[in-house]
């Protein structure tokens, strides 16, 4: 089935194909354009830490940090190494685990065909042995000490296990070097089987590319996968954070913060649709024109560094503030106090249309680049949107909206602090 996907607003289309595989395409040309991005991209993340494949079975349990473990262990196939075989038609390849998927990708300027079959055939045939696992564990172990010293990921890290009492956001996406010795050949198995289905995945494709050719390169590579029925084990999260304040010593030559505000999920769509309209929210806030953020910027208490952003998945939802700060207990202090005040005078409206032009510009901006169409394609996929529908949620937001939003998202009681001060 072919489906064309249109915005009127900026007179672009893409493709939206079900493939007999099970797989979905979304095929993105762009006219002008001499390089391709394509992703494939399994609905699957560290987050997922238990699954069941058959409604009357019990949940399986994942080790934390086997989303990760698999994104590693997908490139190595019995006939030799996939980046060797990207080497050799000169592709740039790579692969990420987020909380809520894992995606697998190449941009190339050429040889797009050979590039495409390589991504297709490794992803989808898994090689794992006791040896190669246990391998893979000690290089992991080494990767996860390198994230422990890095400084801002402990910031973000330290905050989500502040903000989180039960739901597995709070543990870093590689896992722990305990829990990754848990995992086997085996359950690699067994978690790529469930996960891995290509009625789980899509495929996204933006650049200098012909259609046609995807399709008959999945027609040659893909077969009909078997009917899927998975279920997640979600963990039920209480409003009330875990800790409101945490620290740690760091060798680093200025204090860093992340500011956290937890906010109650709903389904996967309206996150995605809040999420879009609190970007608005934040920009009023503390973007580079508010009042508060040349406040605190012209008093030291935060430099270039400081940033906001809105994060969230199918069950969780999240608003972050961060930078380095000489004082950030104060920063955090009167970024809640701003929140406060502006929930008792209600948004200004220019600054929600200053704000809002700002974020639809932002939106506007990632259809300049193949690899952000591909991107917020499978983002959006996942969530039940398509990618137009980006642009119209942050082109449609309203004030009143907007205001809904700060007096149901941005509780300050459900706010944690994360600091990390230079040693002693």
């Amino acid at each position: 089935m072919k489906q064309e996907i249109r915005s009127e607003r900026i007179r672009e289309s893409y493709q939206k194909m079900d493939h007999p595989s099970g797989l979905t395409l979304l095929l993105y040309p762009m006219e002008g354009f001499s390089s391709a991005y394509a992703m494939l991209t399994t609905d699957y993340g560290s987050v997922d830490m238990a699954f069941r494949t058959d409604p009357k079975a019990d949940f399986t349990r994942i080790p934390a940090g086997t989303a990760h473990f698999l994104e590693h262990k997908m490139f190595e196939n019995e006939d030799g190494d996939a980046f060797a075989k990207y080497a050799a038609t000169g592709a740039s390849a790579n692969a990420f685990t987020s909380f809520d998927k894992t995606s697998y990708l190449f941009g190339c300027a050429d040889h797009f065909e050979e590039s495409l079959r390589i991504l297709l055939e490794f992803v989808t045939t898994p090689y794992f042995t006791p040896q190669t696992v246990n391998k893979e564990q000690g290089i992991i172990g080494q990767e996860i000490k390198m994230y422990d010293d890095n400084p801002d990921w402990r910031v973000l890290f330290n905050l989500l296990k502040a903000m989180y009492v039960k739901h597995p956001i709070s543990i870093d996406i590689a896992g722990t070097v305990e829990s990754i010795a848990e995992i086997t050949a085996d359950s690699l198995y067994e978690t790529y089987h469930a996960f891995y289905n290509l009625r789980n995945m899509v495929l996204t494709v933006a650049g200098s590319f012909s259609p046609d050719t995807v399709v008959r390169i999945v027609d040659e590579t893909l077969r009909p996968a078997p009917q899927l029925y998975l279920e997640r084990g979600f963990v039920k999260e209480p409003d009330q954070v875990a800790q409101k304040r945490i620290e740690q010593k760091f060798p680093v030559a200025a204090p860093m913060f992340g500011l956290g505000l937890k906010v109650r999920p709903a389904d996967p769509k309206t996150n995605v649709v809040n999420s879009i309209v609190n970007e608005i929210v934040n920009e009023v806030l503390v973007g580079d024109a508010s009042p508060l953020y040349r406040r605190l910027y012209d008093g030291g208490l935060i430099n270039a560094t400081f940033d906001s952003e809105t994060d969230c998945g199918k069950d969780f939802s999240a608003l972050i503030f961060s930078g380095e700060s000489k004082e950030p207990d104060r920063a955090a202090q009167e970024i809640l106090k701003e929140i406060e005040r502006v929930q008792k005078t209600g948004i200004d409206p220019a600054a929600f249309k200053r704000s809002k032009k700002a974020v639809y510009g932002r939106y506007i901006r990632m259809l300049n680049r193949p690899d952000s169409i591909a991107n917020a394609m499978a983002g959006a996929y996942f969530s039940g949107l398509d990618v137009y529908d980006l642009l119209e949620i942050a082109a449609g937001a309203t004030l009143e909206e907007a205001q809904r939003r700060l007096a149901e998202d941005y509780k300050t009681e459900y706010a944690a602090l994360s600091v990390i001060s230079p040693l002693d």
